[in-house]
Protein backbone atom coordinates (compact mmCIF):
# COMPACT_ATOMS: atom_id res chain seq x y z
CA UNK A 1 0.00 0.00 0.00
CA UNK A 2 1.64 3.35 -1.02
CA UNK A 3 1.28 5.68 1.73
CA UNK A 4 0.20 9.16 1.42
CA UNK A 5 2.62 12.07 0.72
CA UNK A 6 3.28 15.67 0.09
CA UNK A 7 2.79 15.70 -4.10
CA UNK A 8 2.11 18.77 -6.61
CA UNK A 9 -1.54 19.46 -7.38
CA UNK A 10 -3.02 19.03 -11.19
CA UNK A 11 -5.12 21.62 -10.76
CA UNK A 12 -3.03 24.23 -11.76
CA UNK A 13 -2.45 22.85 -14.99
CA UNK A 14 -6.26 22.19 -16.34
CA UNK A 15 -6.09 25.00 -18.71
CA UNK A 16 -3.89 22.81 -20.62
CA UNK A 17 -5.97 19.48 -20.75
CA UNK A 18 -8.45 22.03 -23.41
CA UNK A 19 -5.48 24.03 -24.95
CA UNK A 20 -3.98 20.74 -25.36
CA UNK A 21 -6.42 18.72 -26.60
CA UNK A 22 -5.83 18.49 -30.24
CA UNK A 23 -2.81 15.90 -30.56
CA UNK A 24 0.23 17.59 -32.72
CA UNK A 25 0.74 15.00 -36.13
CA UNK A 26 3.87 15.56 -37.59
CA UNK A 27 7.36 15.79 -36.18
CA UNK A 28 7.48 19.70 -36.05
CA UNK A 29 4.32 20.23 -34.17
CA UNK A 30 5.36 17.59 -31.51
CA UNK A 31 8.75 19.58 -31.22
CA UNK A 32 6.33 22.44 -30.89
CA UNK A 33 4.74 20.92 -27.70
CA UNK A 34 7.58 19.85 -26.24
CA UNK A 35 8.85 23.10 -25.75
CA UNK A 36 5.54 24.29 -25.02
CA UNK A 37 5.73 21.79 -22.35
CA UNK A 38 9.29 23.12 -21.51
CA UNK A 39 8.24 26.44 -20.99
CA UNK A 40 5.70 25.72 -18.60
CA UNK A 41 7.70 23.80 -16.57
CA UNK A 42 10.49 26.35 -16.71
CA UNK A 43 8.74 28.96 -14.85
CA UNK A 44 8.73 27.45 -11.19
CA UNK A 45 11.28 24.06 -11.90
CA UNK A 46 13.79 25.75 -8.96
CA UNK A 47 10.86 26.31 -7.00
CA UNK A 48 9.41 22.33 -7.61
CA UNK A 49 13.00 21.55 -6.94
CA UNK A 50 13.22 22.77 -3.82
CA UNK A 51 9.96 21.65 -2.32
CA UNK A 52 11.01 17.78 -3.69
CA UNK A 53 7.17 16.78 -3.57
CA UNK A 54 5.96 14.15 -5.69
CA UNK A 55 5.41 14.81 -9.01
CA UNK A 56 1.83 14.32 -9.86
CA UNK A 57 0.81 17.41 -11.64
CA UNK A 58 4.18 17.42 -13.66
CA UNK A 59 2.88 14.03 -14.64
CA UNK A 60 -0.37 14.91 -15.53
CA UNK A 61 0.90 17.73 -17.51
CA UNK A 62 2.90 15.31 -19.60
CA UNK A 63 -0.37 13.91 -20.11
CA UNK A 64 -2.37 16.76 -21.18
CA UNK A 65 0.09 17.56 -23.73
CA UNK A 66 0.03 14.28 -25.42
CA UNK A 67 3.95 13.36 -25.76
CA UNK A 68 3.45 10.47 -23.68
CA UNK A 69 1.55 9.10 -27.18
CA UNK A 70 4.55 10.48 -29.60
CA UNK A 71 5.90 6.65 -30.48
CA UNK A 72 2.35 4.97 -30.11
CA UNK A 73 0.32 3.45 -32.99
CA UNK A 74 -2.46 5.98 -34.68
CA UNK A 75 -4.72 3.29 -34.68
CA UNK A 76 -4.75 3.78 -30.76
CA UNK A 77 -4.69 7.22 -30.36
CA UNK A 78 -0.34 7.83 -30.84
CA UNK A 79 1.41 9.94 -32.72
CA UNK A 80 3.62 7.02 -34.65
CA UNK A 81 6.63 9.12 -34.83
CA UNK A 82 10.20 7.30 -34.75
CA UNK A 83 12.78 7.68 -31.91
CA UNK A 84 15.31 10.46 -33.16
CA UNK A 85 12.02 12.83 -32.41
CA UNK A 86 10.97 11.18 -29.42
CA UNK A 87 14.58 11.64 -28.24
CA UNK A 88 14.63 15.36 -29.50
CA UNK A 89 10.93 15.91 -27.70
CA UNK A 90 12.58 14.67 -24.57
CA UNK A 91 15.39 17.07 -25.10
CA UNK A 92 13.21 20.22 -25.21
CA UNK A 93 11.46 18.83 -22.11
CA UNK A 94 14.54 18.31 -20.31
CA UNK A 95 15.28 22.10 -21.22
CA UNK A 96 12.24 23.03 -18.54
CA UNK A 97 12.68 20.77 -16.07
CA UNK A 98 15.52 17.80 -16.24
CA UNK A 99 13.31 15.55 -13.34
CA UNK A 100 10.12 15.80 -16.21
CA UNK A 101 12.20 15.36 -19.33
CA UNK A 102 13.86 12.10 -17.49
CA UNK A 103 9.79 10.75 -16.33
CA UNK A 104 9.38 11.35 -20.01
CA UNK A 105 12.28 9.63 -21.39
CA UNK A 106 11.66 6.78 -19.15
CA UNK A 107 8.06 6.45 -19.85
CA UNK A 108 8.58 6.21 -23.78
CA UNK A 109 11.09 3.90 -23.12
CA UNK A 110 8.80 1.33 -20.88
CA UNK A 111 5.71 1.96 -22.30
CA UNK A 112 7.00 0.53 -25.97
CA UNK A 113 9.27 -2.57 -24.19
CA UNK A 114 6.92 -5.30 -25.82
CA UNK A 115 7.88 -3.35 -29.28
CA UNK A 116 11.37 -5.31 -28.66
CA UNK A 117 11.19 -8.28 -26.17
CA UNK A 118 7.31 -8.74 -26.43
CA UNK A 119 5.11 -10.84 -29.11
CA UNK A 120 3.51 -8.36 -31.68
CA UNK A 121 0.23 -9.54 -29.87
CA UNK A 122 1.58 -8.68 -26.83
CA UNK A 123 2.92 -5.74 -28.27
CA UNK A 124 -0.89 -4.23 -29.60
CA UNK A 125 -2.71 -5.46 -26.91
CA UNK A 126 -0.04 -3.08 -24.54
CA UNK A 127 -0.29 0.06 -26.63
CA UNK A 128 -4.39 -0.08 -26.63
CA UNK A 129 -4.04 -0.17 -22.99
CA UNK A 130 -1.52 2.17 -22.22
CA UNK A 131 -2.41 4.46 -25.17
CA UNK A 132 -6.66 4.62 -24.80
CA UNK A 133 -6.26 4.93 -21.14
CA UNK A 134 -3.35 8.16 -21.62
CA UNK A 135 -1.52 5.94 -18.64
CA UNK A 136 2.44 7.14 -17.38
CA UNK A 137 4.32 3.31 -17.41
CA UNK A 138 6.99 3.28 -14.35
CA UNK A 139 9.77 0.34 -13.78
CA UNK A 140 11.67 -1.32 -11.03
CA UNK A 141 14.25 -2.87 -13.46
CA UNK A 142 17.60 -1.77 -11.81
CA UNK A 143 19.83 -4.39 -12.74
CA UNK A 144 22.21 -4.09 -10.20
CA UNK A 145 19.77 -5.19 -7.54
CA UNK A 146 18.93 -8.83 -6.37
CA UNK A 147 16.69 -9.61 -9.21
CA UNK A 148 13.41 -9.87 -8.56
CA UNK A 149 11.83 -13.89 -7.62
CA UNK A 150 9.43 -14.93 -9.73
CA UNK A 151 7.35 -18.05 -9.31
CA UNK A 152 4.87 -19.93 -10.92
CA UNK A 153 0.99 -20.74 -9.66
CA UNK A 154 -1.03 -22.11 -12.37
CA UNK A 155 -1.49 -19.85 -15.06
CA UNK A 156 0.38 -16.98 -13.40
CA UNK A 157 4.00 -15.40 -12.54
CA UNK A 158 4.28 -13.89 -8.76
CA UNK A 159 7.34 -11.47 -8.27
CA UNK A 160 9.08 -11.12 -4.67
CA UNK A 161 11.65 -8.77 -3.68
CA UNK A 162 12.51 -5.21 -3.39
CA UNK A 163 14.22 -2.32 -5.57
CA UNK A 164 16.22 0.45 -4.92
CA UNK A 165 15.27 2.97 -7.82
CA UNK A 166 11.96 3.20 -9.79
CA UNK A 167 12.19 6.25 -11.75
CA UNK A 168 8.21 7.36 -12.49
CA UNK A 169 7.08 4.16 -10.16
CA UNK A 170 5.19 5.92 -7.51
CA UNK A 171 3.39 8.06 -9.97
CA UNK A 172 2.63 5.80 -12.74
CA UNK A 173 -0.56 4.02 -13.78
CA UNK A 174 1.65 0.83 -14.93
CA UNK A 175 4.81 -0.45 -13.74
CA UNK A 176 7.17 -3.04 -15.49
CA UNK A 177 8.54 -5.72 -13.15
CA UNK A 178 11.30 -7.96 -14.36
CA UNK A 179 12.63 -10.66 -12.75
CA UNK A 180 14.47 -14.31 -12.87
CA UNK A 181 12.34 -17.41 -12.93
CA UNK A 182 12.59 -19.78 -9.86
CA UNK A 183 14.73 -22.30 -10.69
CA UNK A 184 15.82 -21.04 -14.29
CA UNK A 185 18.22 -18.04 -15.68
CA UNK A 186 15.56 -16.89 -17.29
CA UNK A 187 14.51 -13.49 -17.32
CA UNK A 188 10.81 -12.01 -17.21
CA UNK A 189 9.43 -8.65 -17.62
CA UNK A 190 5.77 -7.86 -17.23
CA UNK A 191 3.57 -4.78 -16.62
CA UNK A 192 1.35 -4.74 -13.68
CA UNK A 193 -1.24 -2.17 -12.24
CA UNK A 194 0.64 0.06 -9.99
CA UNK A 195 -2.30 0.96 -7.54
CA UNK A 196 -2.25 -2.45 -5.81
CA UNK A 197 -1.71 -3.55 -2.18
CA UNK A 198 1.60 -5.90 -3.43
CA UNK A 199 3.57 -2.33 -4.41
CA UNK A 200 4.70 -0.71 -1.69
CA UNK A 201 6.57 2.57 -2.26
CA UNK A 202 9.14 4.06 0.01
CA UNK A 203 9.47 7.59 -1.18
CA UNK A 204 13.00 7.66 -0.40
CA UNK A 205 14.38 9.83 -3.27
CA UNK A 206 16.35 12.43 -1.68
CA UNK A 207 18.92 12.77 -3.80
CA UNK A 208 20.74 16.58 -4.44
CA UNK A 209 19.37 16.11 -8.32
CA UNK A 210 16.60 15.02 -10.65
CA UNK A 211 14.31 15.64 -7.21
CA UNK A 212 11.26 15.00 -8.76
CA UNK A 213 11.67 11.98 -10.59
CA UNK A 214 10.23 9.92 -7.63
CA UNK A 215 13.44 7.26 -7.79
CA UNK A 216 13.07 5.67 -4.75
CA UNK A 217 12.28 2.38 -3.62
CA UNK A 218 9.70 -0.31 -3.41
CA UNK A 219 8.97 -3.39 -1.93
CA UNK A 220 7.47 -6.08 -4.02
CA UNK A 221 5.18 -8.56 -2.24
CA UNK A 222 3.14 -11.63 -4.18
CA UNK A 223 2.36 -9.20 -7.51
CA UNK A 224 1.25 -11.12 -10.26
CA UNK A 225 0.45 -11.07 -13.89
CA UNK A 226 -0.75 -13.93 -16.11
CA UNK A 227 1.72 -15.92 -18.42
CA UNK A 228 0.04 -13.96 -21.16
CA UNK A 229 1.32 -10.86 -19.90
CA UNK A 230 5.17 -12.15 -19.59
CA UNK A 231 6.57 -10.09 -22.20
CA UNK A 232 7.64 -12.92 -24.95
CA UNK A 233 6.77 -15.88 -23.54
CA UNK A 234 4.44 -18.30 -24.56
CA UNK A 235 1.61 -18.72 -22.42
CA UNK A 236 0.74 -22.23 -22.87
CA UNK A 237 3.92 -23.85 -22.21
CA UNK A 238 5.49 -21.31 -19.89
CA UNK A 239 8.59 -20.96 -21.90
CA UNK A 240 10.60 -17.96 -23.82
CA UNK A 241 10.03 -17.78 -27.66
CA UNK A 242 12.52 -19.10 -29.16
CA UNK A 243 12.14 -16.61 -32.31
CA UNK A 244 12.71 -13.65 -29.59
CA UNK A 245 15.13 -15.62 -27.08
CA UNK A 246 17.50 -16.45 -29.57
CA UNK A 247 18.25 -13.28 -31.71
CA UNK A 248 19.67 -9.62 -31.27
CA UNK A 249 16.45 -7.70 -31.21
CA UNK A 250 15.93 -7.66 -27.89
CA UNK A 251 19.32 -6.54 -27.10
CA UNK A 252 18.61 -2.71 -28.56
CA UNK A 253 16.24 -2.11 -25.53
CA UNK A 254 19.83 -0.72 -23.94
CA UNK A 255 20.84 1.67 -26.07
CA UNK A 256 18.01 2.61 -26.71
CA UNK A 257 18.08 3.74 -22.94
CA UNK A 258 21.42 5.38 -22.97
CA UNK A 259 20.30 7.56 -25.62
CA UNK A 260 17.41 8.99 -23.69
CA UNK A 261 20.04 9.40 -21.04
CA UNK A 262 21.99 11.89 -23.58
CA UNK A 263 19.19 13.73 -24.45
CA UNK A 264 18.12 14.72 -21.27
CA UNK A 265 21.71 15.49 -20.40
CA UNK A 266 21.80 17.78 -23.44
CA UNK A 267 18.10 19.17 -22.73
CA UNK A 268 19.58 20.06 -19.24
CA UNK A 269 22.46 22.00 -20.28
CA UNK A 270 20.57 23.61 -22.77
CA UNK A 271 18.50 24.89 -19.59
CA UNK A 272 21.02 26.46 -17.94
CA UNK A 273 22.62 28.00 -20.78
CA UNK A 274 19.58 29.87 -21.39
CA UNK A 275 18.98 30.23 -18.00
CA UNK A 276 22.17 32.18 -17.60
CA UNK A 277 21.96 33.89 -20.16
CA UNK A 278 19.01 35.09 -19.54
CA UNK A 279 20.54 36.40 -16.49
CA UNK A 280 23.96 37.97 -17.38
CA UNK A 281 21.78 39.91 -19.82
CA UNK A 282 19.44 41.35 -17.29
CA UNK A 283 21.46 41.02 -13.83
CA UNK A 284 25.16 40.49 -14.07
CA UNK A 285 27.46 43.62 -13.77
CA UNK A 286 30.93 43.97 -15.24
CA UNK A 287 33.77 43.75 -13.06
CA UNK A 288 35.59 47.41 -12.70
CA UNK A 289 38.64 45.74 -11.36
CA UNK A 290 40.50 44.14 -14.36
CA UNK A 291 42.70 47.09 -15.56
CA UNK A 292 42.55 48.96 -18.61
CA UNK A 293 39.11 49.88 -19.65
CA UNK A 294 36.78 48.47 -18.26
CA UNK A 295 33.32 47.10 -19.90
CA UNK A 296 30.75 49.31 -19.33
CA UNK A 297 27.67 45.66 -19.01
CA UNK A 298 28.22 42.62 -18.90
CA UNK A 299 28.02 41.71 -22.36
CA UNK A 300 30.73 43.32 -23.02
CA UNK A 301 32.97 41.44 -20.95
CA UNK A 302 35.77 39.23 -22.93
CA UNK A 303 35.53 36.62 -20.95
CA UNK A 304 32.08 36.25 -20.72
CA UNK A 305 31.42 36.25 -24.36
CA UNK A 306 33.98 33.86 -24.91
CA UNK A 307 32.74 31.73 -22.55
CA UNK A 308 29.41 31.61 -23.82
CA UNK A 309 30.51 31.08 -27.47
CA UNK A 310 32.43 28.29 -26.31
CA UNK A 311 29.77 26.53 -24.71
CA UNK A 312 27.45 27.08 -27.87
CA UNK A 313 29.13 25.55 -30.39
CA UNK A 314 30.50 22.59 -28.39
CA UNK A 315 26.86 22.23 -26.87
CA UNK A 316 25.75 22.53 -31.05
CA UNK A 317 27.93 19.57 -31.76
CA UNK A 318 26.74 17.50 -28.92
CA UNK A 319 23.36 18.11 -30.13
CA UNK A 320 24.45 17.37 -33.56
CA UNK A 321 25.46 14.39 -32.64
CA UNK A 322 22.57 13.24 -30.65
CA UNK A 323 20.90 13.45 -33.74
CA UNK A 324 22.97 11.79 -35.71
CA UNK A 325 22.86 8.74 -33.46
CA UNK A 326 18.93 9.21 -33.46
CA UNK A 327 18.87 8.82 -37.00
CA UNK A 328 20.74 5.53 -36.12
CA UNK A 329 18.49 4.39 -33.70
CA UNK A 330 15.18 4.84 -36.00
CA UNK A 331 16.86 3.44 -38.80
CA UNK A 332 17.46 0.83 -37.37
CA UNK A 333 13.86 0.55 -36.04
CA UNK A 334 12.30 0.69 -38.98
CA UNK A 335 14.84 -1.48 -40.89
CA UNK A 336 13.35 -4.90 -38.90
CA UNK A 337 10.46 -3.22 -37.61
CA UNK A 338 9.15 -7.09 -38.64
CA UNK A 339 12.12 -8.75 -39.88
CA UNK A 340 13.56 -8.82 -35.72
CA UNK A 341 15.53 -11.65 -36.91
CA UNK A 342 17.41 -9.82 -39.08
CA UNK A 343 19.12 -7.46 -36.75
CA UNK A 344 22.60 -8.34 -36.72
CA UNK A 345 25.45 -8.05 -34.27
CA UNK A 346 27.64 -6.00 -36.38
CA UNK A 347 23.88 -3.46 -36.41
CA UNK A 348 23.66 -3.38 -33.19
CA UNK A 349 27.47 -3.29 -32.42
CA UNK A 350 27.38 0.42 -34.49
CA UNK A 351 24.45 1.67 -33.31
CA UNK A 352 25.83 1.03 -29.88
CA UNK A 353 29.05 2.79 -30.03
CA UNK A 354 27.13 5.72 -31.50
CA UNK A 355 25.15 6.03 -28.58
CA UNK A 356 28.19 5.96 -26.53
CA UNK A 357 30.00 8.52 -27.93
CA UNK A 358 26.98 10.55 -27.28
CA UNK A 359 27.58 9.67 -23.74
CA UNK A 360 30.80 10.93 -23.34
CA UNK A 361 30.38 13.83 -25.13
CA UNK A 362 27.14 14.71 -23.51
CA UNK A 363 28.31 14.34 -20.29
CA UNK A 364 31.20 16.58 -20.64
CA UNK A 365 29.51 19.02 -22.55
CA UNK A 366 26.50 18.94 -19.76
CA UNK A 367 28.89 18.96 -17.22
CA UNK A 368 30.69 22.07 -17.67
CA UNK A 369 27.87 23.99 -18.99
CA UNK A 370 26.20 23.38 -15.79
CA UNK A 371 28.88 24.68 -13.66
CA UNK A 372 30.72 27.09 -15.55
CA UNK A 373 27.78 28.84 -16.04
CA UNK A 374 28.16 30.41 -12.41
CA UNK A 375 31.18 31.73 -13.66
CA UNK A 376 29.51 34.48 -16.12
CA UNK A 377 26.56 35.37 -13.93
CA UNK A 378 28.24 36.48 -10.59
CA UNK A 379 28.01 35.40 -7.02
CA UNK A 380 24.53 36.74 -6.50
CA UNK A 381 23.47 34.00 -9.01
CA UNK A 382 24.10 31.58 -6.25
CA UNK A 383 20.69 32.39 -4.64
CA UNK A 384 18.37 29.75 -4.63
CA UNK A 385 15.83 31.81 -5.59
CA UNK A 386 17.64 31.56 -8.84
CA UNK A 387 18.02 28.12 -8.78
CA UNK A 388 21.10 27.42 -11.29
CA UNK A 389 22.52 24.85 -9.13
CA UNK A 390 19.91 22.47 -10.39
CA UNK A 391 20.77 22.07 -13.48
CA UNK A 392 24.45 20.63 -12.89
CA UNK A 393 22.71 18.44 -9.67
CA UNK A 394 20.59 17.11 -11.96
CA UNK A 395 23.55 16.06 -14.57
CA UNK A 396 26.13 15.26 -11.97
CA UNK A 397 23.38 12.63 -10.43
CA UNK A 398 22.62 10.96 -13.45
CA UNK A 399 25.48 11.02 -15.56
CA UNK A 400 27.17 8.81 -11.99
CA UNK A 401 24.27 6.09 -13.18
CA UNK A 402 27.28 4.31 -14.95
CA UNK A 403 30.83 5.10 -15.04
CA UNK A 404 30.95 6.85 -18.64
CA UNK A 405 35.21 5.84 -18.53
CA UNK A 406 33.52 2.16 -19.43
CA UNK A 407 32.07 4.31 -22.37
CA UNK A 408 35.08 5.71 -23.23
CA UNK A 409 37.62 2.28 -23.10
CA UNK A 410 34.47 0.64 -24.96
CA UNK A 411 35.11 3.22 -27.98
CA UNK A 412 38.41 2.53 -27.52
CA UNK A 413 38.57 -1.11 -28.07
CA UNK A 414 36.08 -0.27 -30.89
CA UNK A 415 38.65 1.57 -32.79
CA UNK A 416 41.93 0.04 -32.31
CA UNK A 417 40.43 -3.61 -31.98
CA UNK A 418 37.47 -3.65 -34.16
CA UNK A 419 35.30 -5.09 -31.20
CA UNK A 420 31.73 -4.46 -30.67
CA UNK A 421 30.82 -4.24 -26.89
CA UNK A 422 28.82 -7.47 -25.47
CA UNK A 423 25.19 -6.91 -25.22
CA UNK A 424 24.56 -5.85 -21.28
CA UNK A 425 22.33 -4.44 -19.18
CA UNK A 426 24.38 -1.23 -19.69
CA UNK A 427 25.28 -1.67 -23.22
Amino acid sequence: MTQEVPSTDPAVYNAYKEKWAVAPTTAPEWLTRAREVADVLATDAALRDQDNKSPVAEVTLLKHSGLLKILGPTKYGGGAQSWDVACKVVREVARGDGSIGMLLGYHLLWSTTANVVGTPEQADRLHERILTNNYFVGAAVNPRDDDLKITREGDEIIFNGFKGFTTGGAVSDLMVLEGVLEGTELHVFALVETRQPGLSFLHNWNNIGLRLTESGSVRISDVRAPWADALGYDAATQQPLPEILLIQYPSILLPTLQLIFCNFYLGIARGALETGKDYTTRTTRPWPYGGGETASTATDEFYILERYGKWLAHLRAAEALADRAGEELATLYARHAVDHAGLTAAERGELAEWVASVKVVATDVGLEVSSGVFEVTGARATSRKVGLDRFWRDIRTHTLHDPVAYKQRELGRYLLLGEYPAPSWYT
